[in-house]
């Protein structure tokens, strides 16, 4: 056993005070090699479901900080734990210190642990911005049992950037909403969460993505907007987090010239952004770590390693190397920096504060005590019923009443309805129909796009009812939805839009507005009880979507 392992264990399994926990995380700092200081500024990723012998001869000489976990190393959940039981094991025989192992589980559209894998489906973050702080936390928990169930204890969510650019193309859908005080709101009740289970949360993209065009995976986006708007909407998210105790906040390759007019310069590389906004201003001290290197945005700019030692010297404690990053790639970064600090262009001290960072946040939650988990429980640890019970919960709490000018919701039992919905989504029928009286209600079933005769009919069967629900799918794209609403008799109408919440700026005249934020099948169920009032409606608009119905807009039924 090295010297190394020999004062990391002495210092580590003894319970300390905060104080004297620093003084031996200084003690151990002092103790490592600048190799091996250099390895915890890395995140890395290592390919396949097993253990591979390159990975593990990589993690034995380089000893990196962090693995970054991908779809191509998951399969079950009981392989999940091996193989995060192997990395650790292999770090810790080698004389390295336990890895922070990250995954990207933000829910909806971005979850590397998906269902097919034997992992829970959480819906989009905005049904958790609809549903409000309280059920963002318990989100936040149920997220985190099934991340620490197979052994990893961070995760790269929640996303803190706001959906204020509805053409954005790789934001929307990722957001929580627009409005920078709710979505503050709710991103603190799912970091507190998360991090009660001891998994770490990393608020991103500093200082926020959600108002460009374009793809930083792509290109290097330029968000011009002035500084009052980047102080007062932006970073609120942001500001939120860190009150919060973000253990980690991402920076993202964005250009804001309003924030560092240097030509083309990512805030990922901007010591103004870093060090000056983000630990100055902000006064944040938590982990700063960049998006992964490997994305366009800084590689058809910079040379890689040159963009590597900007990144350390702007001030950012891990540096994240995406997937398309090979070992080779990684260990030549390492190096980089590693003689970097040999020539005194970046000195060892730099290196020491975030290793110092990253080493007390890895002793605060528990790596410093890690242990091997039992792949033959995993299933019990993933609480796989609790989190599907707590999840129709979210659908039913999130579904919002945005307006309803004619008291239409809940709908009038004793008078004539007619229900208007898409027929793939037979689902519609068979759940709402338990609320309906046969006699008194027209179904009609129309396609996607509708037809001039579907359309007809639905308007023929709206005429003689009292009350017309229709239900529509992405509407804002769908023109021939957009017809069939607006030909209807639009006072007595309740749409109800069970994907895209701008559906209603197709059809703005209808009598009452419904949200469910999410196509899948438990929006169904929690639309129709909100509809017929077995369940009130709770939500509140997670988006603003025009003048007159702001984000947070609700009609109490």
């Amino acid at each position: 056993m090295s010297c190394f392992v020999v004062l990391f264990l002495l210092i580590f399994t003894i319970r300390v005070s905060p104080l004297a926990a620093q003084d031996e995380i200084n003690a151990l700092i002092n103790s490592m090699t600048l190799e091996q200081k250099v390895g915890q500024l890395f995140m890395v990723t290592l390919h396949g479901a097993v253990m591979t012998g390159d990975g593990a001869a990589f993690l034995r000489t380089w000893q990196p900080g962090a693995i970054s976990i991908f779809s191509d190393n998951v399969t079950t959940p009981e392989n999940m734990t091996t193989l995060t039981n192997n990395f650790q094991e292999t770090i810790i025989a080698a004389g390295g210190i336990p890895l922070i192992i990250a995954v990207d589980q933000e829910g909806g559209v971005v979850q590397r642990l998906p269902p097919e894998n034997g992992f829970t489906f959480f819906p989009t973050p905005m049904l958790m911005n609809a549903a409000g702080a309280d059920m963002a936390q318990q989100m936040g928990i149920a997220v985190a049992e099934e991340l620490s169930a197979v052994g990893i204890n961070m995760n790269l969510a929640p996303v803190a950037d706001l959906e204020t650019n509805p053409n954005n193309p790789i934001i929307a859908r990722r957001s929580f909403g627009s409005d920078p005080e709710m979505v503050g709101s709710s991103i603190a009740g799912f970091i507190q969460g998360s991090q009660l289970i001891n998994v770490m949360t990393v608020a991103k993209h500093f200082p926020g993505h959600g108002e460009t065009s374009e793809d930083s995976h792509a290109t290097l986006p330029r968000i011009d907007l002035p500084l009052d708007r980047v102080e007062t909407i932006e970073l609120v998210p942001f500001r939120a987090a860190i009150e919060a105790n973000v253990a980690a906040i991402m920076v993202g390759h964005l250009w804001y010239p309003a924030l560092d007019p240097t030509p083309n310069m990512p805030a990922s590389l901007s010591p103004v952004i870093i060090t000056d906004l983000l630990r100055g201003e902000l006064g944040y001290d938590g982990i700063v770590i960049t998006d992964a290197m490997d994305m366009n945005a800084v590689d058809l700019t910079y040379n890689f390693y040159d963009a590597v030692l900007m990144a350390v010297e702007a001030g950012a404690d891990i540096l994240a190397l995406g997937p398309s990053t090979g070992l080779d790639v990684a260990s030549q970064a390492m190096q980089t920096v590693i003689d970097a600090v040999n020539s005194r262009r970046i000195p060892e001290s730099r290196i020491d504060e975030s290793v110092r960072r990253i080493l007390t946040a890895k002793q605060q939650y528990g790596l410093f005590n890690w242990q091997p988990l039992d792949s033959a429980a995993t299933q019990t640890r993933l609480r796989l019923d609790s989190h599907a019970a707590l999840i129709e919960d979210l659908y039913q709490e999130a579904v919002t009443v945005a307006y309803d000018h004619g008291e239409l919701v809940p709908v009038n039992s004793s008078g004539e309805v007619a229900i208007i919905f898409l027929a793939t989504r037979y689902q519609i029928q068979q759940e709402c129909s338990q609320y309906t009286d046969p006699e008194r209600t027209r179904w009609v079933g129309v396609g996607d796009a509708p037809s001039n005769d579907e359309i007809s009919w639905a308007v023929s069967a709206a005429n003689a009812a009292d009350t017309v629900i229709v239900f529509t799918q992405n509407a804002y794209r769908i023109p021939e939805q957009q017809a069939l609403v607006n030909a209807l008799p639009q006072e007595r109408t309740i749409a109800v839009a069970i994907w895209s919440p701008y559906d209603w700026q197709r059809y703005p005249n209808v009598g009452a507005y419904m949200v469910t934020y999410s196509p899948a099948r438990p929006a169904v169920p929690a639309a129709c009880a909100a509809i017929f009032g077995a369940v009130p409606a709770s939500g509140r608009l997670a988006i603003t979507l025009g003048e007159g119905l702001p984000a947070g807009s609700f009609d109490q039924n």
